[in-house]
């Protein structure tokens, strides 16, 4: 039986991208073996505060800025174009049923992987995809205590492979714990910077600092 192609889901506000989105995702796509990573821009993301995100036109316009040049980059607008908020488990059943071919991975860090039991249907994520967890140096080597307790009982440790601890869901899916180098940056600082008329320079891409600094995006009063 054929492998089917792996592809990698990271969703996210993006806003804006910056290098620290675009390394992470680099280093999962080399460490997984990723055929291609989709960024996936949220239209109203449901555990953040959607006043202090630009219109989902620039943020996708900065993704395309910020990919144009890695052939291994895709976006997806799937989750601008559904209304309401954006659920994580709509957009994993929109891909596991519009390409049944893929094996998918969705990308998601360890701080938001603590939280997953806060999720829509969280206990039905992990029997439509598969998961790559992000973890950096400095982060402990046991991962059982990021597990969310009503979690536990649905994995059981498989093996380590290099910078990789995979677990085993019920389902058979896979739960990849990967360790990145990454680079710390953060969007919230970038938005600080910016209303405080603060260099992003090596932070963001040039073209998205051009961007950014040309639409004259986070400098209004509660932006940050």
């Amino acid at each position: 039986m054929a492998t089917r192609e792996k592809i990698g889901l990271l969703g996210g506000t993006f806003n804006p991208i910056h290098l620290g989105h675009l390394r992470a995702a680099e280093e999962v796509r080399e460490i997984l073996c990723l055929s291609k990573v989709y960024f996936i821009p949220a239209s109203i993301p449901p555990h953040k505060d959607s006043t202090n995100i630009a219109p989902s036109e620039d943020r996708l316009r900065m993704l395309e800025l910020a990919i144009k040049d890695n052939p291994f980059f895709e976006i997806s607008d799937v989750e601008l174009k559904r209304r309401g908020p954006s659920y994580t488990i709509d957009t994993l059943r929109y891909f596991s049923a519009e390409f049944p071919d893929f094996e998918f991975y969705f990308i998601v860090g360890t701080d938001l992987f603590s939280e997953i039991d806060t999720w829509k249907d969280y206990k039905k994520l992990f029997e439509v995809s598969n998961f790559a967890v992000i973890s950096r140096p400095g982060f402990p080597k046991d991962f059982s205590k990021v597990f969310p307790l009503a979690l536990r009982e649905d994995f059981r440790y498989h093996k380590e492979e290099g910078n990789i601890i995979i677990y085993l869901h019920k389902s058979l899916n896979i739960l990849a714990f990967v360790r990145i180098e990454g680079i710390q940056i953060s969007s919230t600082k970038i938005r600080c910077l910016l209303k405080e008329n603060k260099s992003i320079k090596y932070l963001v891409p040039k073209e998205v600092e051009e961007y950014i600094i040309t639409k004259k995006l986070y400098k209004e009063e509660g932006s940050l």
